[in-house]
């Protein structure tokens, strides 16, 4: 999960946690220089590593569906990310070698849209992002969020437990999310 200065925290954290909870091993990754990172409501965290430390520690012979690359959104930290050139060269590598990308609210029009074919995915950002994506030839739905193959994509911060639980699903199945949601008492 990359974290850029300007980040929504409640996508992030709340995706973190509930990824973390399911026995996903979650890297949280600045993508600054060092590993604090203030969101957009001037909450600092503190992530895991620095992104020269992640491309130090990596290994990125191969990606695979399991491989997901985590993008929240907020802005601006939804364009502090789209203008990591590397990080985004990274992206479209490892969607090519067949990983999994997953963003919300902002990101997926601003961030997402960056990987050279959409067409025909089904995808969700916040309101007012989507022209971004209708005009890579996505299909723009409303809804809270939308896994189509390996792009999963959440509308905004309303969403944030509903895009979490998303991916822990894609990743561990249905009966692992649910476990998650019965401890966090959302069932």
């Amino acid at each position: 999960m990359f974290f850029a200065n300007g980040f929504e925290e409640t996508e992030a954290l709340a995706t973190a946690d509930i990824l973390k909870r399911g026995g996903v091993p979650v890297k949280m990754v600045s993508v600054h220089d060092d590993k604090y990172v203030t969101s957009a409501h001037n909450v600092t965290v503190i992530t895991d590593m620095t992104y020269g430390e992640f491309k130090a520690t990596t290994d990125f012979e191969a990606s695979g569906k399991n491989d997901v690359m985590i993008f929240p959104g907020g802005m601006p930290g939804s364009t502090n990310l789209a203008a990591k050139r590397d990080l985004m060269d990274l992206m479209r590598r490892h969607y090519d070698e067949g990983g999994t990308v997953a963003a919300i609210c902002a990101a997926p029009s601003v961030v997402l849209s960056l990987l050279p074919d959409i067409s025909g995915k089904k995808m969700t950002c916040y309101d007012g992002f989507g022209d971004a994506l209708i005009g890579k030839g996505a299909e723009y739905c409303k809804e809270g969020t939308v896994t189509d193959g390996r792009i999963i994509t959440g509308r905004g911060p309303g969403f944030a437990f509903d895009f979490g639980f998303a991916i822990l699903e894609y990743l561990r199945g249905k009966d692992a999310a649910d476990e998650v949601r019965k401890g966090m008492l959302l069932l």
